[in-house]
């Protein structure tokens, strides 16, 4: 509107002049508006303050690294911005239309800055009295979210403004329209911290940006605006319609027809049923993360690697599942009162703590290991309940007592000595000499009864302590023991005391379970590893872990340790939990119990997988009474491994190798059977060759002479 003057001025001013005035005034104001912007666009980059364009014609982003599971579904990611790298030419053809119908319709027609839209934006603003409508190009939008701390998108000043449109009219002169959309498109903020099309699209939708349809494109396209606001998990409803807006103007370009407009805008919003595995294996994830930043360092969180990890999923989250099933089960009394903090109290407790942890933490606690017994192949790791309250992984740093799980070595190493697996060693109490002012050792058995003579067949089925004690002892010797469970890949410090042989010494739960390998291999040891490669974002392999493989014992040998171990679920102390619960796989394994009820074991085996599981306490203390491996801890083993095996063909049974004989024998005595032996005493024994029994049982005779000076011939040793 011209400027009004009082009417007495009007009524002097000849008409002509007046409108001279006018005139003159009006290019007044545009001629000091065109040198102020003029002196505003020269001093906006002024003392350096535009960043350099110089280097993105090499731009190059910080990548996440994707961690994947063994059948490459995606588990997480390493790195502050999930971002992933596509040329121009592999995005769908419906992102490009999407983004530009919605965000810049004239990109490939003005040079950075899109002055109708400009125009139209002062028009909207002026007539409204307020900022309702904005003109920035891709070109614009680019340039501050290459350069957020030059530009920043909280600077509402003018000059931010100038800025920005300076340095979008440099990119756009050194760079080709087709550059400029392949970097914005790999740039952008999708929300859910995806950063670029093609995280996004695998993050919303579990597919890459190149095989998007025109609805999952106009879903991308509608975040940009307010990325908290149209997260489509978060706001499914604005989502769809910001979607359909993004529909519209596409088909306003001309590139969809009114009904196929129409078709995509009934489409379902499909969103994957998880982006990726997160919050899953938590535990696994951090043990490799530790060891691709030893490896990789900086590297790993911005050079978009691809970590391709042993990981079963669906194996995982069964251990996971069935271990907080039985522990839940124990707290809430199923096997008898349990006198401690639950973990559904410490959770409560905690929220009224603001949140805050409390370590070592207070409930019971477990874990879960399963290798694949040929390779040593993480499958499955399961450190600790909760990984959110306690990061300490108890299956690569924990040290606990083993208990009873150790007493194969103590065997084995008999074995190895050539003793018999029919020797017979008696269950009766003994006295350990200590040092010099301390009390005797006077072990006891689990039951507080002592059986008498037996096998060592049954009395490492039965895990009778006296016995594994007294063949350490007496026949074996400490420093036997200790090599044996070198050999077997412990390597923590085994002092070399009597208490060793019923697993006193404390151990690492990885070594101790990656032990039993070696019986499920027949004599082989697999060392675990959770990582099979790590590529490059092209591809190329820059670290690919060997497996590593070592004969600790001749398959003979090794036979018979698994024999015997398929008795203690046959017929031994975890019979109850695995056998009696109609588990049929070939299986066989240990339970293990420390003392004070401190600490619960079971580690079993098939032919193809090894699994340990350990409860506790962080700080050790007793869990409940009649605390036994067999009851508490191999439970959970049977659920997870009938929940694994009905996915999973069953495996056949062991082979018995060469050098493996045969021999009826009394189990009463460890002597050839004979005729007059009783039928319930005579059993089918396994032998090395050379350690077979030679002479026939002296006890069961056709008829026992008795008279002065006589007694009855007592078993004893062959």
């Amino acid at each position: 509107m011209p400027p009004q003057f009082p009417a007495a001025v009007r009524r002097w001013m000849p008409r002509g002049l007046l409108a001279r005035v006018v005139l003159i005034t009006v290019f007044a104001v545009i001629a000091f508006g065109a040198a102020f912007a003029f002196g505003a666009w020269s001093r906006a980059c002024a003392a350096s303050r535009c960043p350099s364009i110089e280097g993105l014609g090499e731009y190059d982003p910080d990548q996440a690294s994707k961690v994947y599971a063994a059948d490459g579904r995606l588990i997480t990611d390493f790195g502050l911005e999930r971002r992933t790298v596509l040329p121009l030419r592999e995005i769908s053809p419906a992102i490009v239309a999407a983004f530009l119908a919605i965000e810049d319709r004239r990109f490939y027609r003005h040079h950075g800055i899109d002055w109708i839209r400009f125009f139209g934006a002062v028009k909207s603003n002026i007539l409204a009295m307020e900022v309702t409508s904005g003109f920035s190009t891709i070109t614009m939008q680019l340039a501050r979210n290459l350069f957020p701390e030059d530009i920043s998108g909280r600077d509402r000043t003018i000059a931010r403004k100038i800025r920005k449109a300076r340095v979008a009219r440099q990119i756009e002169k050194r760079y080709s329209k087709d550059k400029i959309l392949e970097l914005y498109l790999n740039q952008i903020d999708l929300g859910n911290r995806a950063f670029g099309v093609e995280a996004a699209a695998q993050r919303y939708f579990g597919k890459s940006a190149r095989n998007v349809n025109v609805a999952e494109a106009a879903i991308l396209a509608a975040i940009p605006k307010a990325p908290s606001t149209y997260n489509p998990r978060r706001n499914p409803r604005r989502a769809i319609q910001r979607r359909n807006l993004v529909i519209n103007s596409i088909r306003q370009e001309g590139l969809l027809t009114a009904e196929q407009a129409e078709r995509w805008k009934s489409f379902p919003l499909q969103l994957s049923t998880r982006s990726d595995f997160s919050g899953v294996a938590e535990y696994f994830v951090e043990y490799i993360r530790q060891q691709l930043d030893a490896r990789f360092g900086h590297d790993l969180y911005r050079e978009g690697l691809r970590i391709y990890t042993t990981l079963d999923l669906d194996l995982q989250e069964t251990a996971e599942r069935a271990l907080e099933n039985q522990l839940s089960a124990i707290e809430e009394g199923e096997y008898g009162q349990f006198p401690h903090t639950t973990y559904a109290t410490y959770l409560e407790s905690k929220a009224d703590r603001d949140g805050a942890a409390t370590e070592p933490s207070p409930y019971l606690q477990g874990l879960v290991l399963t290798l694949d017994a040929k390779t040593g192949y993480i499958r499955a790791m399961v450190g600790g309940r909760d990984f959110e309250d306690s990061k300490f992984n108890r299956v690569t740093q924990a040290m606990r007592q083993p208990g009873s799980t150790f007493k194969p070595f103590v065997y084995s190493a008999a074995l190895r000595a050539g003793i018999p697996l029919s020797f017979i060693l008696v269950d009766e109490p003994i006295s350990v000499p200590m040092r010099q002012g301390e009390p005797d050792w006077e072990p006891q058995n689990f039951n507080l009864r002592f059986d008498g003579p037996m096998t060592l067949r049954e009395g490492l089925y039965r895990s009778v302590n006296i016995i594994a004690i007294r063949l350490g002892m007496e026949e074996v010797g400490e420093q036997a023991v200790v090599s044996e469970a070198v050999r077997y890949g412990i390597t923590t410090r085994i002092p070399a005391y009597p208490s060793i042989f019923i697993g006193s010494a404390e151990v690492l739960p990885i070594q101790m379970i990656s032990a039993y390998t070696s019986f499920a291999n027949l004599g082989v040891r697999t060392i675990p590893i959770g990582i099979l490669r790590v590529e490059d974002r092209d591809g190329k392999i820059l670290w690919e872990p060997a497996i590593h493989r070592e004969r600790v014992a001749d398959p003979a040998l090794a036979w018979l340790m698994t024999d015997v171990l398929r008795d203690v679920v046959r017929r031994g102390t975890a019979y109850s939990a695995v056998t009696a619960q109609g588990f049929t796989i070939p299986t066989g394994g240990k339970t293990g119990t420390t003392n004070e009820y401190n600490d619960v074991w079971f580690i079993g085996f098939t032919p193809d997988l090894v699994t340990g599981v350990w409860m506790g306490f962080d700080q050790p203390q007793r869990i409940m009474n009649n605390a036994q491996g067999g009851r508490l801890a191999a439970p959970a083993w049977t659920a997870m491994m009938k929940e694994i095996y009905e996915r999973r063909p069953a495996p056949p049974a062991w082979s018995r190798p060469a050098g493996v004989t045969f021999q009826e024998i009394d189990r009463t005595t460890g002597y050839l059977a004979t005729p007059f032996c009783p039928t319930d005493s005579r059993v089918i024994e396994s032998f090395l060759p050379g350690t077979e029994p030679t002479e026939p049982c002296p006890v069961h005779l056709p008829f026992r002479i008795t008279g002065a000076g006589s007694q009855p011939q007592a078993p004893t040793s062959p």
